[in-house]
């Protein structure tokens, strides 16, 4: 790791990344981002500033079936995050697809169900944001609802962006939850992309924020030295955006990627 801290400094550098004024104290945690992609691997700007943002130097990891590969990564980063994106393939929880279903993508399905569990198993920290949210819950025996607007009719929330702007609906934060310790919110508001949401929540999770219809808004797991926070909103567009109430998210992964 000492031998890599130059070369991560200067790609910090290269990127805009604040993580390399931090690099002056403590190695700044090298966190792997998840890729998103069917014929390339790629991950959205707002992932990698907020991790830069928060101190850390972010690498993509790219799609991968191959579980060696995979370790070989993880055993290199300091901890994971994992981003959003398509529907995940209902086979994978024991289900027929609806009708409303979007559009599924079968190596990214593998890949992301494999690199939770690894990841987990590691006992490196993990971030999950929407999809990844869901992936985390499925790796461990969760499943989805595959379409909230059909499965969910009554209810008043809608979860999914519908035009430019993000719509925002409230969420309740439990206040004895390690997202409560670090955002200190009972009662907020949140962005929403989904239509897809964790149904029966995975063993050895709990929910730690629902919407106003019980879709369930965050989950975490932290037994022995596991260390998993997982939101279904998008916590990196809303600083992107200039709202950096869930910023402390992205810093709570630093911080545990030091340890």
């Amino acid at each position: 790791m000492r031998r890599l801290v130059p070369i991560l400094i200067s790609i910090a550098v290269l990127c805009g990344c604040s993580a390399a004024r931090h690099a002056r104290s403590a190695p700044a945690p090298l966190i792997g981002i998840s890729a998103a992609g069917t014929d390339a691997s790629r991950v959205g700007q707002a992932y990698i500033d907020a991790v830069c943002a928060a101190g850390g130097v972010p690498v993509i990891i790219p799609i991968l079936t191959d579980s060696l590969a995979v370790a070989a990564i993880l055993d290199k980063v300091d901890g994971v995050v994992m981003i959003g994106g398509e529907d995940i393939d209902p086979d994978f929880y024991g289900e027929a697809a609806l009708p409303e279903m979007g559009e599924i993508n079968a190596r990214r399905d593998t890949f992301d169900l494999m690199l939770a569990r690894m990841t987990v198993r590691s006992r490196k920290p993990l971030l999950g944001i929407c999809r990844g949210l869901q992936a985390v819950n499925v790796a461990f025996g969760g499943s989805l609802w595959q379409d909230i607007p059909s499965q969910i009719p009554d209810s008043p929330i809608c979860h999914r962006v519908n035009g430019p702007e993000s719509p925002f609906h409230d969420v309740y934060i439990k206040e004895v939850s390690r997202l409560a310790e670090l955002t200190a919110s009972g009662l907020t508001s949140v962005n929403s992309y989904h239509h897809q949401a964790a149904k029966d929540v995975a063993k050895g999770f709990v929910v730690s924020a629902t919407a106003a219809d019980g879709v369930v808004e965050a989950m975490e797991r932290f037994e022995g030295k596991e260390r998993v926070l997982c939101v279904q909103f998008h916590p990196e567009k809303m600083f992107a955006e200039g709202d950096r109430r869930f910023l402390p998210l992205f810093e709570w992964l630093i911080a545990e990627s030091r340890k």
